[in-house]
């Protein structure tokens, strides 16, 4: 067991585990931390625990010290840098007639190399572009094309629903999401109705997935042959997660459909649709 910190860099990304470096850490403190680029700075999301070996990929590095008065001038100082070299940065852009869109920039803490996020539909020769930034902030210099998804969470912005996108509030890493969902939790398949801003499938199909997969495991599909105390029938619908069933009783056939809880039924063959092997769209990611 080693005696590890929890960090992340931005306020939604993935967390790193660091060597306390004997500080007293907590929750929220902000900390300057040593890392393979240089230094950097990020705040804790944990207070020091135990860690088993396994989950530590090492080499650990060390938290350098938390952020002070003059630390905190500094990172004043690289935000309002970080305006002036996205703008710069989209400027030569167009200069060089190329086909890509500056999302962000990202300073390191100690200044030694600026990253440049962008989005294009293609590959993008930014050879030229790149010599081109590096004679202006005579520093390391690295673009970085990223997805529609990751632009989404850089800029932020407000969903269907009204709140702040999950992906730039607090999901740490994209869970895949596929076409089959919307299908199992019966939803419009409009690509509008079901997609975010950014044009992708909506993560939020992930979060009740579990549930609908568990509730179509224990629910007769419609065409299921079903054992009821009135005896046999057909079930003609579900309503799923309210878990009652309409089945017409082999009886009675043109007497109104029975609704009944899918309790007080027992399942004596089941449907075509459970036993359909249908081939979905690949998850997105």
């Amino acid at each position: 067991m080693t005696t590890v910190v929890g960090i992340r860099f931005k306020k939604v990304s993935k967390m790193y585990y660091f060597d306390p470096n004997g500080l007293p850490l907590e929750k929220g403190t902000p900390v300057i931390i040593e890392t393979q680029t240089g230094t950097e700075y990020g705040t804790c999301v944990t207070g020091l625990f135990e860690a088993e070996d396994e989950r530590i990929v090492p080499p650990l590095r060390k938290v350098l010290r938390i952020v002070g008065e003059n630390d905190e001038k500094t990172l004043r100082a690289i935000a309002r840098k970080a305006e002036d070299a996205i703008a710069v940065c989209r400027e030569r852009v167009e200069k060089h007639g190329l086909d890509m869109k500056v999302v962000d920039v990202e300073y390191t803490f100690d200044g030694n190399k600026i990253t440049f996020y962008f989005t294009s539909d293609g590959r993008v020769d930014f050879r030229e572009l790149v010599k081109d930034l590096a004679s202006v902030f005579r520093t390391r210099i690295e673009l970085r094309q990223i997805g529609v998804r990751d632009e989404a969470r850089m800029l932020g912005g407000l969903g269907v629903c009204g709140k702040q996108f999950c992906c730039s509030t607090f999901l740490d890493e994209f869970q895949p999401v596929s076409i089959k969902m919307a299908k199992e939790q019966s939803l419009s398949l409009n690509p509008t109705k079901i997609s975010g801003t950014c044009g992708r499938l909506m993560c939020c199909l992930k979060y009740e997935q579990a549930a609908y997969e568990h509730l179509h495991s224990v629910t007769p599909r419609v065409d299921s042959v079903v054992q009821t105390p009135q005896g046999p029938g057909t079930v003609t619908e579900v309503s799923l997660l309210r878990g009652n069933i309409k089945v017409r009783l082999d009886a009675s056939p043109d007497t109104p459909v029975k609704t009944m809880h899918r309790t007080d039924v027992k399942v004596i063959r089941h449907g075509r649709a459970r036993a359909e092997s249908r081939e979905d769209p690949p998850e997105e990611t």
